[in-house]
């Protein structure tokens, strides 16, 4: 079930990094969801195949990913970065990731947090991101010449668990619980069905999601944390605070 769009005007796509076929799905997919009901395009990039996983296959998972994209309205591409598992932080993996961002030329980024106690490709594969953020931005970089450098408005990361959730950075909760975003979601978790042979993550994150929604006065929302200082060119942006004074 694809998301309801409503409007938005030639925005910038959204890139998400994920590790793993799952990742984004599992810790910002309504977010993903969100934003493609509303117009804006969104482009997933999976770092692996999941074949060190203990479920599924590396082609099992592959379908499983493009089937969650399809949910998410999201187009989505694989890339290697030494394997699940085997992720290295390396000047080569830095640049190529920096080339996509370049050829998609987004707004917003989106990737795994740092924080240390998870699968350990997150933290690496978030601050290799973080790093080709800046990388996409310098003409000189002569691996990149020949795409036009392209700086990014914002990097979030996102958490794929609630011990992911950096302790030293103030969520910005993204309500997601407007018509049908939820259920683009759900499907979209669902659609990794090798993954929930051992738990039931769906509810795992559903579960998360309420807690955050009840923080904000919402039936849903998931929480990302910006690497950066948002700023606004006045306080007319600016959305509901999470504590209602």
């Amino acid at each position: 079930m694809k998301p309801t769009p409503t409007s938005l005007t030639e925005p910038r796509p959204v890139l998400a990094f994920g590790a793993h076929p799952d990742d984004i799905e599992f810790g910002c997919g309504g977010v993903i969801a969100l934003e493609t009901g509303a117009g804006r395009p969104a482009h997933l990039v999976v770092c692996s195949r999941g074949e060190s996983a203990t479920n599924g296959t590396p082609e099992q998972r592959l379908a499983e990913a493009r089937a969650a994209a399809a949910c998410l309205g999201a187009e989505v591409e694989f890339v290697e970065l030494g394997g699940d598992a085997h992720f290295e932080e390396t000047t080569v993996h830095v640049v190529k990731l920096a080339g996509i961002i370049r050829r998609v030329r987004p707004g917003i980024v989106l990737a795994p947090s740092l924080v240390e106690n998870q699968h350990p490709d997150h933290a690496k594969l978030g601050r290799m991101v973080r790093d080709a953020a800046r990388l996409a931005r310098y003409g000189g970089v002569a691996e990149l010449r020949d795409l036009p450098p392209h700086g990014i408005a914002q990097l979030f990361y996102y958490a794929v668990s609630v011990d992911a959730e950096p302790r030293d950075l103030a969520a910005v909760l993204i309500d997601v619980s407007a018509p049908g975003i939820v259920a683009a979601w759900t499907a979209a978790m669902e659609a990794h069905g090798s993954q929930l042979q051992t738990r039931n993550y769906v509810e795992l994150q559903l579960a998360r999601a309420r807690v955050h929604g009840a923080r904000c006065g919402a039936s849903h929302a998931q929480p990302l944390f910006p690497n950066d200082p948002l700023v606004f060119d006045s306080l007319v942006p600016l959305g509901r605070a999470a504590r209602r004074f």
